[in-house]
């Protein structure tokens, strides 16, 4: 029915997206994670739709790639997990970041995505396990969700000169490793801060 739709962004708040095509203002539900995707409100973008249709609701999806909209549909095939529930897992960690956990078959850190439990963590790895292809340099890029508790330090990071993308990775790499040690876990969220701003200059300089 519909692949996709081209026109002028007109909103972008969590979540979701408002696209105008000459006078229809389109609601989209966008992942968080393809917001940085697409470009700023006032310009033109081509969105990837995906529509749901029930004798309840009908809502419109939204994916800044067509890779990204294949994703999405790989998680509809896992079962337990609707459309809501894969624009949540898809708004807290990026789809190449998704891939390389699945792929490695890590099960403890896929529980930790939110709108991931035990069981669903399960079903994702022995129904997607290998299978999530996208392209090689969006893959590449793992970014830190909007809501990150460090959202401070990339901040202070980018401000002293690195380069987002690169603070973005390090900063999502370091949180990954850390989060792991209950040493870590139990220290202040200022104590944290501290000790990943000090490890990503060390380690991006």
């Amino acid at each position: 029915m519909f692949n996709s739709l081209t026109g002028t962004i007109t909103g972008k708040f969590p979540k979701q997206v408002f696209l105008d095509t000459h006078g229809i203002e389109w609601d989209l539900c966008v992942p968080d994670s393809n917001l940085d995707m697409l470009p700023a409100v006032g310009s033109e973008a081509k969105i990837y739709v995906w529509m749901q249709h029930t004798e309840q609701l009908m809502s419109l999806y939204g994916f800044a790639s067509d890779d990204e909209r294949s994703i999405f549909l790989d998680l509809l095939k896992v079962d337990g997990v609707g459309p809501k529930g894969a624009l949540k897992i898809m708004s807290s960690v990026s789809s190449g970041r998704l891939m390389d956990i699945l792929d490695r078959g890590d099960l403890e850190l896929l529980e930790k995505i939110p709108g991931v439990g035990k069981k669903t963590a399960g079903k994702m790895i022995l129904t997607l396990k290998g299978k999530l292809k996208i392209s090689e340099n969006q893959g590449s890029v793992i970014k830190v969700p909007k809501n990150s508790p460090f959202g401070d330090v990339i901040a202070s990071l980018v401000s002293m000169g690195y380069d987002k993308k690169n603070v973005d990775q390090k900063i999502a790499e370091l949180v990954e490793i850390l989060s792991s040690s209950p040493d870590f876990e139990s220290k202040s969220q200022k104590d944290k801060e501290d000790i990943i701003f000090r490890k990503a200059v060390v380690e991006l300089s």
